[in-house]
């Protein structure tokens, strides 16, 4: 006889990291989703160079956390597998659904979205799925999920779109790039923005810093 998948739902709390205040002298609210491997309290580390008194912070955690390496030292964290990715999708949807509730981002004027890697496939579906307004759209070093299409961002022709990669990027070849310039510019023919630097899959500080 096979085994039979069965399941349940729980109460989950998960935590998320915030850097800066939110005051009457912030212009600018961030929402940053970390790459695989990472913690959001260690990927905040990427914009301690925006102004503190005009930016405000929130960076969401995976909650699937691991030990990297094999070594029971550093951890680091995932957003989905592809094991039942539906679900894991599911969840962390819910999961922002609070953080959006608990930092009254609704009320945000100038709401600011990057993803990482990993961090741009949640980006785009947190985006796309729950109609989340904001003023720029940033993917750095990552791709879209394929169910995704033109109709899931209507709601975003008015806003800056930034893809951001590295010219050696080892997960980016010729192929996937071009790809992914591809599908961007068909979802978003009229304000989009192409940045490549000189570099790897990795974060660039001094390049997101100039997009403000």
């Amino acid at each position: 006889m096979n085994p039979t998948e069965k399941k349940v739902s729980y109460k989950f709390t998960n935590t998320y990291m915030t850097l800066n205040e939110r005051t009457s002298k912030t212009k600018n609210v961030w929402v940053v989703f970390h790459g695989i491997g990472y913690l959001s309290k260690y990927f905040l580390k990427y914009f301690k160079g925006l102004y503190p008194e005009e930016n405000y912070l929130i960076a969401p955690q995976a909650a699937s956390k691991y030990y990297l390496n094999g070594k029971y030292t550093h951890v680091g964290a995932s957003w989905f597998t592809k094991d039942n990715t539906q679900q894991e999708v599911e969840n962390a949807m819910n999961y922002l659904e609070e953080v959006y509730k608990a930092e009254d981002l609704e009320s945000t004027t100038n709401l600011i979205i990057l993803g990482y890697s990993q961090g741009v496939s949640v980006a785009t579906r947190w985006v796309s799925k729950k109609k989340i307004e904001c003023s720029h759209l940033i993917l750095c070093s990552g791709g879209l999920p394929k169910e995704l299409n033109p109709e899931d961002f209507k709601h975003l022709k008015t806003s800056k779109i930034s893809m951001l990669y590295g010219n050696e990027d080892p997960f980016m070849d010729k192929e996937r790039l071009h790809n992914e310039k591809l599908r961007l510019k068909e979802i978003f023919p009229e304000n989009l923005t192409i940045i490549p630097f000189n570099g790897v899959h990795e974060m660039k500080p001094s390049i997101i810093e100039t997009l403000v």
